[in-house]
């Protein structure tokens, strides 16, 4: 079989007509950035996730900073993040200024462990040299975190949470959706994303009305009244609008393909259960599915045995962030962080998206099963 790891190419036929009338009409227009197809597109999103503001900007990585941004995060502030994540949410932390401060992540969820954040953020204060300020949770693979513990506990500490949810826009927990969990909510639009557009793309969401003109002011070169009033420190941040355009098009579909991708993590589960450690999705939680993660004793092993059968994988992540080079801190050697650690070791993802057949599931989860047995 010639399997797509994820397959841009059939959600692209099938709504190829709107898509095609869309990009026509922002050509035709002549508006290319912060066109109205952003405008459209922000208050779509925000509708859809049950936000009062969505701001549009050029990437996701841009999103987590102006978040950070527009919170004055900088020297002597620590941020928490998650250990086990994708290198944009350290990035941005020392990009800031501020310092990072790793947390283990829960085996079971990959998100955000609540026990291990308290103990770091005690540690932190008992230490004296940064101010905890702000926990960044990321929702890894789709799945949001626990916001209603980590919202109660930040807000006894005093802390910030900023819900990186870059893998996640279109989840639910507890009946809430993606961008609504927390204060603030940074989403981004990469090709391979659940909701995806055809270059880079990214959006931040939050119900305060003084943030959200902070947001739009600093995506645009930190602007007040026009282009030429520059009231803070900005960057150019904006979305294309032929981006928008996208956007609006696979936002037709979107909910068909949630339910299509949850379709597909069943049977997946179905299949490997008894084989591979699959994916654990909490109680009251409908996930995207941003990817399909299993853990493999031999992931080495197994990855070259699914190849040579046509079935593509990935690795998310194979080096934890505080064993990158460049995020590296003193107190955090090899051994700190023990569940990202192990975690890095044995996960591999399968190929996930809503135009799965379900003969091609069965041939997957078939070879995944005799690639595990040898």
């Amino acid at each position: 079989m010639n399997i797509a790891f994820v397959d841009l190419k059939a959600q692209q036929a099938r709504i190829a007509t709107s898509l095609d009338a869309r990009l026509k009409k922002v050509l035709a227009g002549g508006q290319y950035i912060l066109g109205p197809e952003v405008a459209e597109l922000e208050g779509v999103l925000a509708d859809f996730a049950g936000a009062r503001h969505c701001i549009a900007v050029s990437n996701g990585t841009d999103a987590l900073r102006i978040a950070l941004m527009a919170w004055g995060v900088g020297p002597g502030d620590a941020v928490f993040l998650p250990a086990f994540t994708y290198t944009a949410t350290a990035e941005v932390v020392l990009l800031a200024g501020a310092e990072p401060v790793y947390v283990d992540v829960d085996e079971a969820d990959y998100n955000l462990d609540l026990a291990d954040l308290k103990r770091r953020v005690a540690a932190v204060r008992q230490a004296g040299r940064f101010r905890p300020r702000v926990v960044v949770a990321v929702d890894l693979f789709g799945q949001p975190a626990d916001y209603a513990a980590l919202n109660a506990y930040a807000l006894a500490e005093g802390l910030l949470v900023l819900a990186d949810g870059a893998q996640s826009y279109g989840a639910e927990r507890d009946g809430t959706r993606v961008g609504s969990l927390a204060a603030v909510t940074a989403t981004s639009f990469f090709p391979s994303k659940p909701l995806g557009c055809y270059g880079d793309g990214g959006a931040i969401l939050t119900d305060d009305d003084g943030l959200a003109g902070a947001y739009r002011s600093i995506r645009a070169h930190g602007q007040g009244r026009d282009k030429y009033e520059i009231v803070r420190l900005g960057m150019n941040a904006r979305l294309d609008s032929l981006q928008a355009a996208v956007l609006l098009a696979k936002m037709e579909v979107f909910p068909d393909e949630i339910e299509r991708r949850n379709q597909v993590a069943e049977r997946y589960s179905r299949r490997l259960a008894n084989h591979v450690v699959t994916p654990n999705v909490a109680p009251g939680t409908l996930s995207v599915w941003a990817q399909y993660t299993i853990r493999v004793n031999d992931r080495d092993g197994v990855q070259h045995r699914l190849k040579a059968k046509g079935v593509p994988t990935q690795i998310y992540y194979p080096k934890p962030m505080h064993l990158q080079e460049a995020y590296r801190r003193a107190d955090c050697e090899e051994g700190t962080l023990p569940v990202s650690e192990r975690l890095a070791k044995h996960v591999l993802a399968l190929p996930m998206h809503p135009y799965l057949q379900e003969a091609e599931i069965d041939y997957i989860a078939d070879a995944v099963i005799d690639a595990v047995r040898v």
